[in-house]
Parts: structure tokens; sequence; C-alpha cells
């Protein structure tokens, strides 16, 4: 029973989300804790996970380039479709940016690690690094030249290439990979300080977004907000299959952690782009809030797919 063995990686996952959901819409902490703990995830839980992993394991014998085509080109089709809806239903160029970014925008750190661990173990761990060491950048170059275009001025890529300098994730991944090159051991206590730590990253992430959920809203511009989940939670992971099983014919581990990443949620960066640039706030924050309730049911069939690719 390939779906109720999917269910059962999904179910714990979505169940750490709800709980950090009713705990801050109760009221059980206040909203600071909840943003102390996604601070907590993103600079040092996760970056201790992926440096542990980079540092410690095998280089891929692989080339990466069939590899983030299927993802990306998957990406770049979803992203396009948004954009030109948003484009054609009159919204300027700024607002169907971050539509496109919406759809494109995948929750990889808070839903796909926990998600990917859990359904494939360790083997799906360096298949998923490869895809989020450029999937930031990425996608957040793509989305502040499209912004910036109707904008005067460069401060905007200027501030984005020093984020992108400074993200604790990408730092983790580059260090972990300058280590490994450098030859360098990594000595028992650091070592067991890292496990500790990483071992937090998946639970404590999966909280954080539940928490956040609370921060985001179905709120009008509704047609757009369908036409983005369905484009994230639909055709995104079916492109990303059809790419990687029958096109470049990939790994099972490496087309089946594309899935995955394929099949989560918008993710909650979306949001904070359209803050920053005070425009589609609406359509960001409800398609985060759509698409992660509606992922319930989704990865469950791309959990089930995967589990079946890797027999």
């Amino acid at each position: 029973m390939p779906l109720l063995s999917a269910l059962a990686v999904v179910a714990p996952v979505f169940a750490l989300v709800a709980i950090g959901f009713a705990v801050a819409r109760l009221r059980l902490v206040g909203p600071e804790a909840g943003n102390g703990l996604s601070e907590y995830v993103f600079v040092l839980a996760i970056p201790a996970l992926l440096f542990r992993t980079v540092s410690g394991a095998k280089l891929p014998d692989i080339n990466p380039v069939p590899h983030w085509i299927t993802y990306f080109a998957a990406l770049a089709i979803c992203w396009a479709i948004a954009n030109w809806a948003a484009a054609r239903m009159g919204r300027d160029t700024r607002e169907a940016a971050i539509v496109g970014f919406s759809a494109g925008q995948a929750n990889t750190v808070l839903v796909g690690i926990p998600m990917i661990l859990g359904t494939m173990g360790e083997r799906g761990t360096l298949p998923a690094i490869l895809i989020i060491a450029i999937h930031l950048p990425i996608t957040m170059t793509v989305v502040t030249l499209l912004i910036a275009r109707g904008e005067k001025g460069s401060g905007s890529l200027l501030g984005l290439l020093r984020s992108l300098v400074t993200h604790p994730i990408l730092v983790a991944i580059f260090s972990g990979i300058l280590w490994r090159w450098g030859g360098m051991t990594t000595p028992d206590l650091m070592a067991k300080v890292l496990k500790f730590v990483a071992d937090t990253a998946a639970p404590c992430a999966l909280i954080a977004m539940g928490m956040s959920m609370n921060k985001v809203s179905f709120a009008g511009h509704r047609r757009l907000i369908l036409l983005v989940t369905g484009l994230k939670l639909v055709l995104h992971p079916v492109l990303v299959y059809v790419l990687g099983v029958h096109v470049f014919h990939l790994p099972p581990a490496y087309a089946g952690a594309a899935i995955l990443f394929a099949a989560c949620p918008t993710g909650i960066n979306a949001y904070l782009v359209a803050d920053r640039y005070r425009s589609g706030g609406a359509i960001a924050s409800g398609s985060i809030a759509l698409s992660t309730i509606l992922a319930v049911f989704t990865m469950t069939v791309a959990v089930s797919v995967v589990m079946t690719m890797l027999r």
C-alpha cells in the first residue's frame, strides 16, 4: 500500500506544522517565540545540518547539470505561466514578478528537507543539497532583476548580492565544501555538537513553519492564489517527474529529491519579498497558506511515487 506508507511519512511532518500553528494561534507562546525559533532554524540548525553533511559526505559521482535542468526548467515554466497570467489580469511588472516567484519558490528548507530525509534518508541529502545550493541565488536574482526593471538605481541588486554572500545556508554549504577540499577532519567534540544541533533542524523547522502560518492570509485575489497553488503543487512536480524520469533518466535518488522539492508548498520567502517591495502581499500570503494546507494531500502522492521509484 504505497499511499499508506507515504501517509506515514507525510503525517508526522504536517502534524508538527499543525502543532506550531496551534501553539501560536492559541497564544500559548508569544509572537517573539515563533520569530526566535525561525531565526534559530535558519541561522544555526539547518546550516549545522548542511555543513555536517557536506563536509563529511562523499561527493556525488554524477554530472549535476541534468539534475539542475530537470528542476529549474520546470520551475521556469510555472513561473512564466504565473507571471503571464498576472500581467493578463492587469497587474504591474512588480506584482507579476512576485506572483511568478510565488509559483516557483518552494519551501525547500522548512518542508523540503524534513520530507526528503523522512522519505529517502541519507541518500537524499546530497541530491537535495545540489538544488539548495543554487535555488535561492537563482530565484532571488531573477525576481530582483524583474522587479528592478521598473525601478531606478541598483541598490536592490547590491542588497541582493550582500544578502546572498552572508546567507547562513549558503555560507554553511560552501564552508562545508572548503572544509572537505582542505582535507580537514572534524574533531569529536565538534562532530557531537554539530549532530546535536543538526538533529533539531527538521522538527524545529516544521514547528516554526506552523507558527508562521498565523501571519499569512487567504484574503483577496482568489483566482491568482488558486493558479499559483495549482502550478506549485501539481504542474511543477509533474514536469519534474517527466523530465527527471523520462527525459534525463536520473538516478532514483536524484529524481526523487527533485520531485519532492517541486511538490513542496510555496515558501515563506515569497511573502518576505512581497512585504519588502510592498506589492503582491495578499497573493503571496494566500498562496503560502493554501498550498501548505493542500500539500498534505499532494505530497502524500509525491512521496508515494518516490517510494515506488526507490524500490
